[in-house]
């Protein structure tokens, strides 16, 4: 007898797409979220053997309470919301979803670089305050503005979206130059160059950060680091809260220490009301709402990837899995 599958999205309103449904026999059931404290009760209701979760954390002590869980299929391709090797004890097979912001996120982090290179936000409150309306001249000066053309990028990882990250800054004729974990056998033939550490850290006009949150990477820029930087550089974080120092930041940002940041994420998120970035009011830092990723077809990306994942899954031959 073919075992119907019970599957359960806790975050459902996490994307904002059309999801279809599985293509064997099985169970559907979807909360638009999930409170900690409901994950491991509401998939016991269910007697879950597939979860899908965004950002609902599933921890060791949650998966010893699930003994009929067999999939946690990950709508996100950061996994740290899993203890991998709990699941991997319990014989749960963990995926993720790949490469599906290797548009949005990229197009994100120009958006960032450019409004802070042309000064559109420090220009934009001028005019609120009615300083272009009393200019004596037809345009107004107050923030230099610089051009991409020439300069140098720097970016701190080169997976899929870093290298796609490069693309667009060659377009605009950027230099590119890359630190990363391991050897980049293909660099030469998408023009850019490997580089250390430190002449990433300190000769980039714009540092833009691709990496994922671990032991090795956490706080990776922090005070020491930063005052490294030119003094004219731009910081670009879209990729995880955590690479760097929010304290250290602010304080580099306050006292003229670099030229500005564009920040998509912070450590904790949502963030409290008292984060230090949250509330740092500065013509030269723009903070978003970890939205770089979500662009619409990103998310329909996403959610076909992640069907597709589960029903390779029950075809046994799973793909994207993890750990």
């Amino acid at each position: 007898m073919t075992e119907t599958h019970r599957i359960v999205f806790l975050d459902r309103d996490s994307v904002i797409a059309n999801v279809r449904k599985p293509s064997f026999a099985h169970e559907w059931t979807e909360y638009p979220s999930t409170p900690a404290g409901e994950t491991v009760q509401r998939l016991r209701d269910a007697r879950a053997t597939i979860v899908i979760t965004n950002k609902v954390a599933l921890g060791a002590d949650a998966l010893a309470q699930l003994p009929d869980v067999e999939l946690i299929a990950v709508a996100a391709t950061g996994t740290n919301i899993v203890d991998l090797a709990a699941a991997k004890e319990h014989g749960i097979v963990v995926t993720n979803i790949r490469n599906y912001a290797v548009h949005t996120l990229p197009e994100h982090t120009f958006a960032l670089i450019l409004a802070l290179r042309r000064q559109l936000v420090a220009y934009r409150e001028d005019i609120a305050a009615g300083l272009w309306q009393k200019s004596e001249r037809f345009c107004l000066f107050g923030h230099p503005i610089s051009d991409l053309a020439g300069s140098r990028l720097g970016l701190f990882g080169y997976g899929a979206l870093g290298k796609a990250t490069a693309q667009i800054a060659r377009a605009f004729g950027m230099e590119v130059i890359v630190h990363n974990r391991s050897p980049l056998p293909d660099a030469a033939a998408d023009g850019v160059r490997e580089a250390s550490f430190d002449e990433v850290l300190e000769t980039s006009d714009v540092i833009s950060l691709h990496l994922p949150l671990t032991d090795q990477t956490r706080n990776m820029l922090s005070a020491k680091e930063l005052i490294r930087m030119k003094r004219s550089a731009l910081l670009i974080n879209t990729a995880r809260g955590g690479l760097v120092d929010e304290v250290a930041l602010a304080d580099a940002l306050r006292s003229g220490l670099i030229g500005g940041a564009g920040f998509d994420v912070l450590v904790t998120e949502p963030p409290p009301t008292d984060n230090v970035l949250l509330n740092l009011r500065l013509p030269n830092f723009i903070l978003t709402p970890h939205s770089a990723w979500a662009s619409t077809q990103a998310m329909q990306t996403l959610v076909d990837q992640l069907i597709d994942n589960i029903d390779a899954w029950h075809a046994g031959a799973p793909r994207n899995v993890v750990g």
